[in-house]
């Protein structure tokens, strides 16, 4: 089969599609025949040795996908011919075959195709974990999203007033993002430079109940001072290269909280969670109260691009390679 494969760490121009076995299936594994694999950020990192996570080189790029199911354990959830979107756990995605285990396998909803399934499951899980989870989303409350254009950023706002948020401000680098935000579902949108008074102008001056940042870096004690008292400040990672610093006693003036928000460490620790995250997730996509995800797409081919898009910050909303 083809696979877009690492053998050495040196960034997402070493990504190669080459021509490797397929995987051989295991006890619990779900075989599924790969039509779409989404990038994600983790990705760029994996390919210079920097998550925290590193597999053994050489490695098939990527962890979730979307296909049909070419066979499925007896028992099983799922069985032959099924649309599926999955995890593939650490690698193993951009490939045209690959095994998940059974319990990270879900239908995709008959309305949602298999280029948008492959960008549900990382960025979706995660905006859901932060808002419901660590952030006590409440109904009405103010959500504000940095880097709103990206992944996670486009993620939040199909996902917040779902979840039952009354107001999502985007915050956005440039105008074309900031049309990116308002396709997405933004309520208001604001470019980063001066984003805070901007906030602090719409709000009459109260602030933002929740700000979700997956950019960090400069812009991090902003996001403090644009909170409302008692706002929490969800991280969620560091696009943006520098880990920020806070000084606690501005938390303490405001009653204000950092939480930190690590998805797939959740997953890792509680047996269970992604079950009933995708239980509450996957009826607001097949009723269309989240809208599915409008993705760029990249052919396999191109694999290294599609991964260099998030590192290079080019990619607007979720990113996701084609196989089929």
């Amino acid at each position: 089969m083809r696979a877009a494969q690492v053998s050495k760490l040196d960034g997402p121009e070493s990504i190669e599609v080459v021509d490797i076995p397929e995987p051989a299936a295991y006890p619990g594994g779900v075989v599924i025949d790969v039509h779409a694999a989404g990038v994600a950020f983790p990705d760029v990192l994996m390919t210079r040795g920097l998550y925290q996570m590193k597999p053994e080189l050489p490695f098939v790029v990527g962890g979730e996908i979307a296909g049909v199911v070419r066979s499925a354990p007896e028992g099983a959830h799922v069985r032959a011919g099924d649309r599926v979107l999955a995890l593939t756990m650490l690698g193993n995605a951009m490939a045209e075959v690959a095994v998940s285990p059974a319990e990270m396998v879900f239908k995709l909803p008959d309305n949602i195709s298999l280029e948008a399934g492959a960008g549900i499951l990382f960025n979706d899980l995660t905006v859901h974990f932060c808002l419901r989870n660590r952030g006590r989303l409440a109904a009405g409350e103010t959500v504000l999203v940095h880097g709103a254009a990206g992944g996670i950023g486009t993620s939040t706002l199909r996902l917040a007033a779902a979840l039952g948020a009354g107001r999502v401000i985007a915050v956005v680098s440039t105008e074309a993002k900031a049309e990116v935000a308002r396709a997405n579902g933004a309520t208001d949108v604001v470019l980063a430079d001066g984003w805070l008074a901007a906030v602090k102008e719409l709000t009459d001056g109260r602030g933002v109940d929740i700000v979700l940042d997956p950019v960090g870096g400069d812009r991090f004690t902003d996001s403090i001072r644009s909170l409302a008292p008692a706002g929490r400040v969800l991280v969620v990672g560091f696009t943006g290269g520098d880990i920020p610093t806070v000084k606690v006693n501005r938390l303490l003036l405001k009653n204000a909280e950092v939480v930190g928000a690590g998805w797939g460490e959740w997953v890792r620790t509680h047996p269970g969670y992604l079950q009933e995250q995708w239980a509450e997730v996957e009826p607001l996509l097949a009723a269309g109260k989240i809208p599915p995800p409008q993705p760029t797409l990249y052919p396999l081919d191109r694999a290294a691009d599609a991964v260099a898009a998030l590192d290079n910050r080019s990619a607007t909303g979720k990113v996701v390679v084609t196989l089929r």
